[in-house]
């Protein structure tokens, strides 16, 4: 599961670099074309928003894999090592309903809804932009589904 797990933030991290450099390149030109061509272009405002939607929810299921989330560790100190263990299978379970009914169902229902409607600039079917929903809603699945499989490998012994 580790290999797997570090294969896909690879992956992630590749896609969300080159989306983050396509976003600058495209913001540096929205700048130039206003300020020193004086005809701003049109298009650039609208990839940009839709490339930081995506770089943005990959940047956090990113997070979610490298194990790299915010995390309030500190009330863990004032916990026996069983009760941190259950707390550490509990709130992944509760995270996966989250993540199923929001991100995958919600996200899915959305992408569906509005594949037909484009967008005013672009002409990019919504749906597209927002099937990263789904997409990173199955991902943060999988790593929290590996952070459960971790905590019950774990033994007390090893904490």
């Amino acid at each position: 599961m580790d290999k797997l797990r570090g294969y896909i933030n690879r992956v992630i991290f590749i896609v969300s670099s080159i989306l983050l450099t396509v976003m600058v390149a495209t913001v540096a030109w929205q700048v130039t074309s206003r300020y020193v061509f004086n005809s701003p272009s049109i298009f650039t405002d609208e990839l940009a928003r839709f490339l930081l939607m995506w770089i943005g929810m990959l940047g956090t299921t990113y997070a979610f894999g490298s194990k790299a989330h915010l995390s309030m560790d500190y009330l863990h100190t004032f916990l026996k090592a069983d009760t941190v263990k259950i707390i550490k299978i509990i709130l992944p379970i509760l995270s996966i309903v989250f993540m199923g009914f929001v991100m995958v169902w919600g996200g899915t229902l959305l992408t569906l809804n509005t594949m037909k409607q484009l967008s005013p600039v672009l002409y990019v079917p919504m749906g597209v932009v927002y099937s990263i929903l789904p997409i990173t809603g199955v991902i943060n699945i999988f790593y929290f589904i590996t952070y459960i499989t971790d905590e019950l490998a774990v033994k007390g012994s090893d904490r």
